[in-house]
């Protein structure tokens, strides 16, 4: 792995944390699992639970439900850390009524001048049919904006689908 930022996107269970994870562990012994989620209910523990399980020791782990900013403040340039998810990291400032545009600012600041290696799971929205809810129509449109955002800073865009990787982008001469 040789970029600062690789974005991973896919849809719902298509694979892209099972493939991030391995990617990341392709490039060093001790990464840092940076979590999203909070485990609202039972089906989210169970997730929850399942990743950890599937992690094991191997990696460091922060739970940062909101403050992804300062997670990355920390970071060095012997750092390898995977950030997953910012689907859930968006949902849940959606759901605190955060302002997002000063949010995405700060996040994307963050990230262009983190000297760790990244590794960025997220979430495509675009495929399904214009949900019936002005919520749930406001994050769609949120999260596409992020996720184009993070695609035009990252170095390498990998979509996955069906558990298999796609390179969308790569700056790799």
């Amino acid at each position: 792995m040789q970029h600062h930022i690789t974005l991973i996107i896919g849809g719902a269970a298509s694979g892209k944390s099972l493939w991030a994870e391995n990617y990341t562990l392709s490039a060093t012994k001790r990464p840092l699992y940076i979590a999203t989620a909070q485990p609202f209910d039972v089906e989210m523990k169970e997730k929850i639970a399942a990743h950890r399980a599937r992690r094991r020791a191997r990696w460091e782990l922060k739970e940062v439900p909101l403050d992804l900013v300062g997670a990355l403040s920390g970071l060095t340039s012997t750092s390898c850390a995977l950030i997953d998810c910012l689907t859930m990291w968006l949902s849940n400032h959606l759901l605190a009524d955060t302002p997002l545009e000063p949010l995405e600012t700060d996040l994307l600041e963050a990230l262009s001048i983190c000297p760790a290696q990244l590794v960025l799971v997220t979430n495509e929205v675009g495929y399904g049919v214009v949900p019936e809810n002005a919520l749930a129509r406001k994050f769609r449109t949120a999260q596409g904006q992020l996720n184009q955002k993070l695609a035009a800073a990252a170095n390498k865009v990998v979509l996955v689908t069906a558990g298999l990787p796609l390179v969308l982008k790569s700056t790799d001469p």
